[in-house]
This record gives C-alpha cells, sequence and structure tokens, in this order.
C-alpha cells in the first residue's frame, strides 16, 4: 500500500516537472541575451539621450541643473564635448544587463509558453489573441525580475556632466543598487513599475503583430508557419511591429522614466510624446539587431539539431 503511493506520488511529481520544463529551450535564452547586449553596445548613446530628453521639462527649467539640448546632433557632440566617448556610454553597464537579461528572459518565457500552447507542435498557428497573452505573461514576469536594474540604468544615466547638481552620485551599478536599498528600500527598486505594466502592451502589440505578419506571409507562400525566412525579411517584420508598438505606447515610457529619476519630484506629464524622435531612431535598428541575431541563433541550433538527429540515425 505504501509502496503504491509513493510510486503514485512520484509519478505525480515527475508529471508536473516534466510538464513545467519539457517546453523550456535555453537557447531561447541564449538567443535573447545575444541579441540584447549587442544591440545595447552599439547603440547606447541613442538610448542615453532618448531618456534625458524624456524628463526634460522645457527651457528656462532649472537651467543650473539640467543642459539644455536643441537637438538629438547637438546633445551628442555636447555629451561628448564634455565626457568624451565615456560621456556617451554613461550608464551602459546596467543598460547591457539590463536588456541582455530582459530580451533573454522575455525570449524564454515568450516560446516557452507558445510552445507550452502548441502542444510542442511548431506548425499549429494560434490566434492573435493567444500571441497577445503569451506576450503578457513573458512581459510581466520578465518586468518583475528586471525592474531594479532599469531603474539603476535611468538613475545613471541622468547624472549630468559637471555644474549640473545631483542630490545623489553613482559610481557604478553596484554602488547605484546598493544605495537605492540603502535610501528607498524595496520601493525604490520597483519605481516605474506600474507604467512598466501598462508598457507590458508594448511587447504585446510588437509580438502578435511579428508573429501574424510571419505566419501570414509564410502562408500566402504556401508554406508551413515554421519555415524560416531571408534576413531583409526579418528586419523588415521587426522593425514595422516595432514602429507601430511604439507609436501606440511610447507615453508609459516617459511617464516610467519621470518616475525612475531622482533630480525631482516632478512626476507631471506635459508632453506624452517627449523625445519620441529620438527613441524611434534609436529603437528600429535597435529591435532590427535584436531579432536577427535571435533568429539566427534559433536558426543555427536548429540545423545543428537536425544535423545530430541525422547522425544519430
Amino acid at each position: 500500500m505504501d509502496k503504491t503511493v509513493t510510486s503514485s506520488t512520484s509519478g505525480g511529481k515527475g508529471f508536473l516537472r516534466a510538464m513545467m520544463f519539457q517546453h523550456m529551450r535555453w537557447e531561447y535564452l541564449a538567443a535573447g541575451v545575444s541579441g540584447g547586449v549587442i544591440s545595447t553596445l552599439a547603440l547606447h548613446p541613442l538610448d542615453l539621450v532618448k531618456i534625458r530628453f524624456q524628463v526634460h521639462e522645457g527651457y528656462g527649467v532649472a537651467l543650473t541643473r539640467r543642459p539644455q539640448y536643441q537637438g538629438l546632433i547637438h546633445a551628442l557632440k555636447s555629451i561628448f564635448s564634455t565626457g568624451g566617448f565615456q560621456g556617451l556610454y554613461q550608464g551602459v553597464t546596467p543598460n547591457f544587463v539590463g536588456a541582455g537579461m530582459s530580451w533573454g528572459l522575455y525570449f524564454f518565457f515568450y516560446n516557452s509558453i507558445k510552445t507550452w500552447m502548441q502542444e510542442g507542435n511548431t506548425k499549429k498557428a494560434l490566434a492573435a489573441k493567444e500571441h497577445m497573452l503569451i506576450a503578457a505573461e513573458a512581459g510581466l514576469l520578465t518586468l518583475a525580475l528586471t525592474n531594479p536594474i532599469w531603474v539603476t540604468k535611468t538613475r545613471m544615466c541622468l547624472q549630468y556632466e559637471a555644474g549640473a547638481a545631483s542630490s545623489t552620485q553613482y559610481k557604478g551599478m553596484l554602488d547605484a543598487l546598493v544605495k537605492l536599498w540603502k535610501y528607498e528600500g524595496i520601493r525604490g527598486y520597483y519605481k516605474g513599475f506600474v507604467p512598466g505594466i501598462l508598457g507590458i502592451a508594448h511587447g504585446a502589440i510588437q509580438f502578435t503583430l511579428y508573429e501574424e505578419m510571419k505566419n501570414r506571409y509564410n502562408q500566402h507562400k504556401g508554406r508551413s508557419i515554421d519555415y524560416r525566412l531571408g534576413t531583409l525579411e526579418y528586419l523588415g517584420m521587426s522593425a514595422v511591429s516595432k514602429i507601430i508598438a511604439a507609436t501606440c505606447t511610447y507615453p508609459y515610457q516617459v511617464l516610467r522614466s519621470r518616475l525612475q529619476e531622482q533630480h525631482s519630484t516632478y512626476e507631471g506629464v506635459r508632453g506624452f510624446y517627449k523625445g519620441i524622435p529620438v527613441y524611434l531612431v534609436h529603437v528600429t535598428p535597435n529591435i532590427c539587431i535584436v531579432f536577427m541575431i535571435y533568429e539566427y541563433v534559433i536558426n543555427w541550433k536548429t540545423w545543428q539539431n537536425k544535423d545530430a538527429w541525422t547522425d544519430d540515425s
């Protein structure tokens, strides 16, 4: 009797473990991390300028505390003239750590949930509402794990050049995390979390459009939905889906940056689309790099597995 119960319990645990882990593929994590890190290192200066434009309250406001930029090129030149190349990469450590973790975890959660909903059959098409649900779940899980890193990135990007006073100076990412916990506690780590939740819609719209475009394109060509496309096709679909998602949801990023900054208690938003030109210039090539690297890493891994199957047979 005891043996039967033990065997049943053991079998039940084994079943749960199988349900939890059978659809998890770690190459999605590796692909997302690779794309996130490379795109961030290449485009961080644009991200830095974007954040500064988002919190800019207008000319004549706190002139002694913040530099005044007249546009993207002027901002880049001003930052470089004051801080050199290092100035353009201020806050890059939490940015590439956060981007690597976020894209890695997002792709990992997204594809694990997606494969589970497809019951392991990659040729099974899902509805748009299912893609949106998967993206929302993946976004919430990722945000909960990475929000403290994004707060440190915003704070470090808003440490202005000489002559612009700041209430707290951070020596690096670790120092920022320690000081956030010391002076602001858990609430400091999760500043901007609520608008971040609103921003989950960004990923949901983007991934739904991206998946739908890939599926419909392959169906139009008479191919299975998991058929691997060419570089230009991936670039085009990722760019279009990102621009549409960004335009629809950009205001949450302005609100999030303002809630996360430390220079003032000002939280009103007079311009929901403040800094969006810089954002689009930054985010369009960014997402193209991320998705291109992601698709090619997954494609390489898939063909590697096929070769292994062939060798075994």
